[in-house]
């Protein structure tokens, strides 16, 4: 397995691959010892895919990700993370309806949760997946960085406070 640090817009990322593909793009937090790490350039060939791809997706260059995964997670939560892969860029779906595209149509919280464990968001775009009430729930790499991807993408987005658009990044380029 090798590891390597990308710096994107949206903060540092973890990247992690076996001779299979990737399984892991982790989200590093500011206070993170592994943000001063130093990694290598990459030698597998996994890793420098996923990298050239994120650097496209990041300049609005790619709408979909074909690097290869080797994700280890339960039936269910596979099952969950390969229909997301079918929601288009610059679309979004819904809990339910990602359980209902499973045919688990009552599987809506499941599908929630199969989402925050989803081991490489953006590449899987967990991101995608709002409520069925169109508002932003849930991120397992946190609010802002689901908004982002999701105005990246050209989404734009309600507050479910007031009626503006939120536009709103830690990081830029």
């Amino acid at each position: 397995m090798e590891r390597y640090r990308y710096k994107s817009p949206i903060g540092p990322l973890l990247l992690t691959a076996t001779s299979q593909g990737i399984n892991r793009l982790e989200f590093l937090e500011e206070d993170d010892p592994r943000i001063d790490e130093k990694f290598p350039e990459p030698k597998n060939r996994h890793l420098k895919q996923v990298i050239e791809q994120l650097d496209a997706y990041f300049a609005k260059k790619l709408t979909t990700f074909s690097c290869p995964i080797d994700a280890t997670g339960t039936d269910f939560q596979q099952q969950v993370w390969q229909a997301l892969t079918h929601i288009s860029f610059g679309s979004t779906s819904s809990y339910g309806a990602v359980a209902t595209t499973i045919g688990r149509s009552k599987a809506s919280r499941a599908v929630g949760g199969a989402n925050n464990r989803n081991p490489v968001p953006v590449i899987v775009p967990c991101h995608r997946v709002i409520g069925s009430d169109r508002k932003l729930v849930g991120y397992a790499g946190q609010l802002w960085r689901k908004r982002w991807l999701l105005e990246h993408e050209g989404i734009a987005l309600k507050s479910p406070s007031t009626s503006t658009t939120i536009k709103s990044s830690k990081f830029s380029l």
